[in-house]
């Protein structure tokens, strides 16, 4: 993926995931999820090594669930920041994850690599699909872009956004588990 600087001070590309990113990427994972838990009466090492373990339920998922997809490393100015999960099938690019370091979200990091994979989808004639939590802030942004709701399961939203001439899928052929 061809990507343009966020900034006028940081370039931000992508690379391949590699075995020593391990400790990054369940970082990132826990800053997504730890508000979740504040209501809960754990330590704090109790609720990082609850969603360490929920990280590695979610990449052995991902793993099975979507042969072949790309898992990638976002680096802004170099220096690792996020994660991107992509998987490209007939038709349809499906972002699996896109998540930033809290110190790197609303810099226009995810709106860049967002455009990106959309533009992506008009030059192929794909689809992009998302699944979102109900509460997650990220759901003005993929709204702005042009993603709609086409299915829920209460939890989580499925958005599509679709690239000119590509008609709707009817939503009750929508498998939320996909």
């Amino acid at each position: 993926m061809n990507l343009t600087p966020a900034t006028q001070h940081e370039s931000v590309t992508l690379r391949p995931l590699r075995p020593a990113d391990e400790p990054f990427l369940v970082a990132v994972y826990v800053s997504t999820r730890l508000e979740e838990l504040a209501v809960v009466g754990w330590s704090e090492q109790q609720k990082h090594s609850f969603l360490e373990t929920q990280f590695h339920a979610q990449r052995r998922y991902y793993e099975s669930e979507y042969p072949g997809a790309e898992f990638q490393v976002i680096l802004a100015g170099g220096e690792p920041v996020g994660r991107l999960y992509l998987h490209r099938r007939d038709a349809e690019i499906r972002i699996m994850e896109l998540a930033l370091l809290p110190g790197y979200r609303r810099r226009g990091i995810g709106t860049q690599l967002l455009r990106e994979i959309l533009a992506e989808g008009e030059r192929s004639g794909s689809r992009v699909t998302i699944h979102v939590e109900a509460f997650n802030p990220a759901l003005q942004l993929y709204k702005r872009l042009g993603f709609r709701r086409v299915a829920d399961n209460g939890v989580y939203h499925l958005l599509h956004w679709l690239p000119a001439g590509v008609p709707a899928v009817p939503t009750g052929a929508i498998n939320l588990n996909q």
